[in-house]
């Protein structure tokens, strides 16, 4: 049986909010990876971005698959020694970061750059849910969420490149 991409959705963005995550924090992140080549952004058009970032079902297996493991880990339920590397986010573990590209492949090799340098500099809610605080494990939910912005960045780069402002710079 295959599900229903509606399903699918409602399931991820679900997830997303009982994570913490709104779809206006992705788009603030939109806005900081957007705002200097498309100075009059308005973020409207990051949060519609980010909306239709939001109905891919790669994106739906990405973040469904992501946030399961990161509960699995809170709730100790993985075999060592991936307990512990996924608890830890260890620093050579790169597996998020690989089901994270799973999502900015969908819109070319603008997504991979504005990807990596979020999650070099995670601003906004990158910084909540990177800081290792509290019980919560979100080494996979990061990199999704920062890989959600990235796509949602991109597209808008591509749908208005008449707009961009030195974006090769």
């Amino acid at each position: 049986m295959v599900l229903q991409t509606s399903q699918l959705e409602q399931k991820a963005r679900q997830l997303l909010g009982d994570r913490g995550v709104s779809v206006v924090d992705i788009a603030n992140l939109v806005m900081h990876l957007q705002k200097k080549y498309l100075p009059d952004l308005t973020l409207e058009e990051c949060v519609d971005s980010v909306n239709s970032v939001l109905t891919k079902r790669e994106v739906h297996n990405a973040i469904l698959t992501g946030i399961q493991l990161d509960i699995l880990a809170e709730e100790d339920k993985l075999l060592q020694p991936l307990q512990e590397i996924v608890t830890e986010d260890e620093g050579l573990y790169g597996i998020d970061e690989i089901l994270a590209l799973s999502i900015v492949n969908v819109y070319g090799s603008i997504g991979f750059t504005n990807y990596g340098y979020i999650d070099k500099v995670k601003p906004g809610i990158l910084a909540e849910l990177n800081s290792h605080e509290g019980p919560r494990v979100h080494t996979f939910l990061d990199d999704i969420v920062g890989a959600i912005a990235a796509s949602a960045a991109s597209r808008l780069a591509h749908q208005y490149p008449d707009r961009a402002q030195d974006i090769t710079q």
